[in-house]
C-alpha cells in the first residue's frame, strides 16, 4: 500500500482524500433542491417565531436591550433550522416539488 502511494503521489489516497463516488446530475439537482427547500422552510419558521414573540416584554433586571434582540434572532434562526431538518412541518416537501416542476419545465422548454 505504501509503495502504491509513493508511486502515485497525487492520487486521492496519497493526498488523504477519502473516496467519494461520482454523483449524477439528477441526484445533485435533487440534493440541491432539497437543501434549498429546507433553507426556505427554516427561514419561514424563524420569521414566524419572531412575529409570535414580538409582543412579549423582556424588560427587567436581566432582560431587554439590543443584545437580546440579536441573540433572540439567532435563537429563532437555529430553531427554524432544527424544525426544517425534522421534516414534520411539511413546507419543504411542497417547495421541493415546486422546484422540481420548474426544473422539468425549463429542461423541456430548452429542448
Amino acid at each position: 500500500m505504501i509503495d502504491a502511494l509513493m508511486t502515485y503521489p497525487n492520487t486521492d489516497l496519497a493526498l488523504g482524500n477519502s473516496f467519494q463516488p461520482k454523483v449524477s446530475d439528477k441526484q445533485k439537482d435533487l440534493q440541491e433542491a432539497k437543501e434549498t427547500a429546507q433553507d426556505f422552510e427554516a427561514f419561514f419558521m424563524s420569521r414566524m417565531m419572531e412575529s409570535m414573540f414580538e409582543g412579549i416584554s423582556t424588560e427587567g433586571m436581566f432582560g431587554g436591550g439590543h443584545a437580546e434582540k440579536i441573540y433572540r434572532s439567532m435563537l429563532f434562526n437555529e430553531y427554524g433550522k432544527v424544525m426544517a431538518k425534522t421534516g414534520n412541518i411539511g413546507i419543504s416537501d411542497s417547495i421541493m416539488d415546486s422546484i422540481l416542476k420548474m426544473q422539468e419545465a425549463q429542461s423541456s422548454n430548452a429542448l
